[in-house]
């Protein structure tokens, strides 16, 4: 365990990652990190962001859209004409 600092760095808070952590968990300058709060609120929790963590790929995004505006337009289909008319 060691114990670390907080200083301000711009408008932000910062906490410096020893060398030697940063080094063993694969961190590099610019790589990107997922910060989470912990259940209690007292602690976060820092990883790296290639650890399961990236977004739906666009091909599922596009996907669910088109299964979601599916069942919209079978539910308000009718409506939607008639709003359309007016």
């Amino acid at each position: 365990m060691q114990i670390q600092k907080v200083f301000q760095a711009g408008n932000s808070q910062v906490v410096a990652i020893p060398k030697d952590m940063a080094r063993e968990m694969g961190f590099k300058v610019g790589r990107k990190v997922v910060m989470e709060k912990t259940a209690d609120g007292r602690g976060v929790v820092i990883k790296r962001a290639d650890e399961g963590t990236q977004k739906p790929s666009k091909a599922k995004a596009n996907e669910e859209f088109q299964s979601w505006l599916t069942q919209f337009m079978e539910e308000n289909g009718e409506i939607l004409d008639e709003l359309a008319l007016r």
